[in-house]
């Protein structure tokens, strides 16, 4: 395997700046779905399921002809991609910095297959821990595991922070048509005592079940709310004996979680190779299988697998993710894309956005290779997106007529779970997710304003562009093997950005120092003394805070 340090001196990076400078630049999309009418067919992409379920991916709207097609195919070649791959699913320790295998990738592997982690075969642990939820989330949602008064449990509360609570919110609102009606499911993360005081509101101490999801069980906002969470509970049961019923663990600190009064058979463990941002396949996934029961747990897994074996096993011209990903990176350094719009038509997936803002920025919002060299080049798009087409009378307007270049994935499932009015509401949301890429794709000239009856100065205000990038997914019905299916695409488009980057895309190193500051600056706000050790903005508001509140 060859090495490098800078992306940026790969032959086919070079040679990609120049095709950028000599056609990219200037090249419509329009003009080759003309030229070529094999288009569609050629750069449209469908994975089949493990169920035999389909979903159907469309980068054909992308900026891009054959040729370059070609040379960022080389440069993911030359950036020795696939080795990196091969390295992340044999469990070797690709994240340098902390000495670490990267490998959700086992939490998924329902096949139970060998799969090793310093000589260790992880596979009998993995399943082992998804039999005790299985079992315990069968128990809950059967009414046999019952509350200290003898009531079902009717409300879960999940407490966590960032990959502990992202990715078990978005799931269960994704996957909340499977959903028990006899379950509530609440997640809470913030340290503004809001947010746990509003939620406690909805809750009755007698039936309500806490899962506290913290590996460590140290991480400071989630134990402060879990001990508040304690707190409530307490003040109406008396007897901490019953807290035993009433919280589980999702963590590995046996030590800790006994010494909050936690039952360590109620205990959910995972290993120090589960990144937090993909960790809802893990134990940290526990309040998704209470939610909407073992089995569509399994089959999220299931999807995410099925997906996994599409990147390992498909040639690199029509390989799913690979393609994603090779086009966020000529879209991020020859175009100078900034941002990239994430836009599901589809109101269950209205976390996903921000379930991906972390997968992503928090992957790749790095600035130093693994050669420990910074980069000269752009690394990490700034995700965002909404539910369309709430976002059509939003931030549309910028993607369609802006200075700024936008890739969009636009999501849509052709089936709903609630066919409503004979199906109008999917027809209409239907028309709006091919309408709103057909119009980024095609825009609208002068002379079409001109002949629809605009004049003079109104003209160039409703001249569109077009030319703006999509890439359209089209699935079958948002399952839980979609869904898996889903979030693992753009797991495995994050994973080629960093490795074309050359960076780390699994420590995050970004988040420590906030952590650090704060940490000294909350014993400081115990007190009413005026602060001078901080620059003196920070001063100025921690004594105006102090003057304030105390």
């Amino acid at each position: 395997m060859s090495t490098f340090d800078l992306t940026s001196d790969l032959p086919a990076y070079k040679e990609l700046q120049e095709l950028y400078n000599t056609k990219g630049s200037k090249l419509n999309t329009n003009d080759e779905f003309k030229a070529h009418s094999d288009r569609f067919e050629k750069y449209s992409k469908e994975f089949t399921n493990f169920d035999g379920s389909k979903i159907l991916f469309d980068f054909s709207k992308n900026i891009f002809d054959d040729e370059i097609f070609a040379k960022l195919q080389e440069l993911a070649k030359q950036a020795n991609v696939t080795e990196l791959r091969d390295a992340l699913f044999k469990g070797d320790h690709i994240n340098t910095t902390e000495d670490r295998a990267v490998y959700h990738v086992a939490l998924r592997n329902r096949a139970n297959k060998p799969m090793y982690v310093d000589g260790k075969n992880v596979a009998p642990e993995v399943d082992a821990v998804l039999q005790h939820i299985k079992e315990f989330s069968n128990q809950v949602r059967s009414g046999e595991w019952k509350g200290y008064t003898g009531k079902a449990i009717t409300d879960i509360v999940n407490i966590g922070i960032g990959g502990s609570d992202l990715g078990p919110v978005m799931v269960t609102e994704a996957l909340k048509h499977y959903s028990s009606p006899n379950l509530n499911a609440h997640f809470v993360s913030n340290i503004d005592g809001t947010h746990i005081a509003e939620t406690l509101k909805k809750c009755n101490p007698e039936t309500t079940l806490f899962l506290i999801a913290s590996k460590t069980f140290t991480t400071a906002e989630t134990i402060t709310n879990a001990n508040s969470a304690k707190s409530w509970f307490l003040e109406s049961v008396k007897d901490t004996a019953h807290i035993a019923k009433h919280f589980v663990a999702l963590s590995t600190n046996a030590e800790e979680v006994a010494k909050f009064g936690i039952d360590t058979s109620n205990m959910f463990g995972f290993e120090n190779w589960v990144g937090g941002r993909y960790s809802v396949w893990s134990a940290i996934g526990t309040s998704v299988a209470l939610y909407i029961g073992y089995d569509n747990f399994e089959a999220f897994l299931k999807g995410a697998e099925a997906f996994d074996q599409h990147f390992i096993e498909t040639a690199a011209s029509d390989n799913i993710p690979l393609i994603g990903g090779l086009l966020s990176v000529w879209y991020n350094n020859f175009f100078d894309a900034q941002t990239h719009l994430v836009a599901p038509f589809d109101q269950y997936l209205h976390r996903f956005p921000a379930y991906l803002q972390q997968l992503s920025m928090e992957s790749n919002g790095k600035s130093v290779t693994r050669g420990n060299s910074f980069t000269n080049y752009s690394t990490g798009s700034i995700l965002f997106g909404e539910p369309a087409t709430n976002a059509q009378h939003s931030f549309f307007q910028l993607v369609h007529q802006g200075t700024k270049v936008i890739p969009a994935d636009f999501i849509l499932a052709a089936q709903s779970h609630n066919p409503i009015e004979n199906n109008l509401h999917q027809k209409m949301l239907a028309s709006n997710y091919f309408a709103q890429a057909e119009a980024l794709l095609t825009g609208k000239d002068a002379a079409q304003v001109e002949a629809e009856g605009a004049k003079g100065g109104l003209v160039p205000h409703k001249v569109f562009s077009g030319n703006r990038p999509t890439t359209s997914i089209l699935a079958q019905k948002i399952t839980p093997a979609t869904l898996g299916a889903l979030i693992s695409y753009y797991e495995h488009v994050t994973f080629v950005e960093g490795a074309v980057w050359n960076i780390n895309s699994f420590d995050q190193w970004g988040v420590e120092l906030g952590k650090v500051l704060a940490k000294a600056i909350g014993k400081q706000l115990e007190d009413k003394e005026a602060v001078a050790n901080h620059d003196a903005s920070t001063n100025g508001l921690i004594n105006k805070f102090k003057e304030w509140s105390l």
